[in-house]
């Protein structure tokens, strides 16, 4: 039997990690594109897919490069590709715009256009963002809710998925975006509130540090676990007919209901005592509230996300003290 191949940009981080071990589980050969950078230590620069190394290919190369991406696609003929690779953090777009635009946008099309001259039958899953619904024109979001983002991130995004739309359109290519609302884990980067608060938590139970800095408590997420969402991601390749798809948990909590369950974890009620907030941490352009409504992905492609609010704070917080430890 011949093995699916699947390609995936972003492979180190959060998404990229899950994903691989999801293909693989489902007999897939996993290619990944490793954009290269200044740390040898190879257990710290793949610590997300350390465990998967000899499990799958990496090749170096930039997306915003577009020769090299034309030479691995031609070398690997992905049947299917996963394009997560992205600059992701909102608040360093509002300091580097000009970045995150050619990452974000021209590495989109670059893998688009490479696609669509070598190998066009390939199946393109973008990763999208609720950030690309912005200051919300209506609550809940879902596919038809009209974009109006507040950041160059979301603005990246809404472009990407134009995009992605646009080769569907005009080439008659299986193109999917996921407009996926935030999805959190052990394994989510350090610059993400999320996780800086979890790490922070475990860092005053272990009397290693006093207070934790933050910006925004009032903001409303929708958050859900990233192993729920890179399932939704690989069954939208898996459809007859390509097509967009909302993910989210359709449950709203604050920066302050996931600060207060976080010192719950490690015996802290008072958890007021350990917050600094700091106004230089506050968007110059906040999203207050995001709301997603995932039935179309429920009803098409049976996705639902499985892991609740609760336990995810608890395996962040569990996580980081182990790390500690």
């Amino acid at each position: 039997m011949i093995k699916k191949r699947a390609l995936v940009s972003g492979i180190t981080g959060q998404d990229g990690s899950y994903l691989s071990e999801l293909l693989l589980a489902k007999g897939y050969e996993v290619y990944g594109i490793d954009r290269r950078i200044a740390i040898e230590d190879a257990r710290q620069r793949y610590s997300r897919i350390y465990h998967l190394l000899d499990k799958i290919k990496l090749y170096s190369g930039d997306i915003q490069h577009y020769a090299r991406m034309f030479e691995i696609i031609n070398e690997i003929k992905p049947d299917e590709c996963f394009h997560l690779a992205a600059q992701s953090f909102v608040g360093t777009s509002f300091e580097d715009e000009f970045t995150v635009l050619r990452t974000n946008i021209e590495g989109t099309v670059n893998l688009l256009n490479v696609l669509r001259k070598i190998i066009p039958h390939c199946k393109f899953y973008f990763a999208g963002s609720s950030e690309q619904f912005g200051k919300v024109l209506e609550t809940p979001q879902n596919e038809s809710t009209p974009f109006n983002p507040r950041s160059p991130y979301g603005i990246s995004k809404c472009t990407g998925f134009q995009f992605t739309k646009l080769y569907r359109e005009a080439y008659n290519m299986f193109c999917c975006s996921g407009i996926l609302f935030n999805h959190e884990s052990s394994r989510r980067g350090g610059e993400f509130v999320t996780r800086k608060i979890a790490r922070g938590v475990a860092e005053i139970a272990s009397g290693l540090r006093k207070k934790i800095q933050l910006g925004n408590l009032e903001a409303e997420r929708d958050w859900g676990h990233s192993r729920d969402y890179v399932y939704g991601m690989y069954l939208m390749l898996q459809q007859p007919k390509p097509d967009d798809y909302v993910l989210a948990t359709g449950e709203n909590h604050s920066i302050k209901e996931f600060v207060s369950l976080a010192f719950e974890q490690i015996g802290i009620k008072n958890w007021q005592d350990y917050i600094e907030i700091n106004e230089k941490l506050i968007r110059p352009a906040e999203v207050n509230l995001l709301l997603g409504d995932a039935s179309k992905a429920e009803k098409v492609l049976g996705w639902e996300p499985k892991i609740k609010f609760k336990e995810l704070v608890q395996e962040m917080v569990e996580a980081e003290l182990k790390r500690l430890k």
